[in-house]
């Protein structure tokens, strides 16, 4: 079963993709993205997929996808950014894999993430 943990700060976000991505056989890990220091937590359980928000309270999803591709630890995940805002350029230039615009359909979710499991 293929790990995929959550930095987003929308709440119901968080709810609906759960259930979504358990529906689909995934194990869920949600993280705290109220504080800083969201890169040290994920050096403890190293993610096979991330999915990033872009803007999160304390920190910024592309700072965090830039100081991941420099760490060789990370070199096997993936990295799966979203943002209200048009952003796929600069995200995947930043060092994600994919890239969301939100709202996005959970059909595109799935099809991307099928493309890493």
């Amino acid at each position: 079963m293929k790990k995929i943990f959550l930095a987003e700060d929308d709440q119901t976000m968080v709810a609906l993709l759960q259930t979504l991505l358990k529906l689909e056989g995934y194990e869920v890990v949600t993280l705290n993205v109220a504080n800083e220091g969201l890169l040290s937590i994920l050096r403890k359980d190293i993610p096979q997929i991330l999915m990033l928000d872009v803007k999160l309270p304390q920190e910024n999803g592309m700072d965090i996808v830039r100081e991941m591709r420099q760490d060789e630890k990370f070199n096997e995940t993936k990295v799966i950014m979203s943002s209200g805002m048009s952003l796929e350029k600069e995200c995947i230039e930043s060092g994600a894999d994919a890239f969301l615009l939100k709202p996005y359909m959970p059909d595109d979710l799935i099809r991307k993430l099928r493309n890493y499991s």
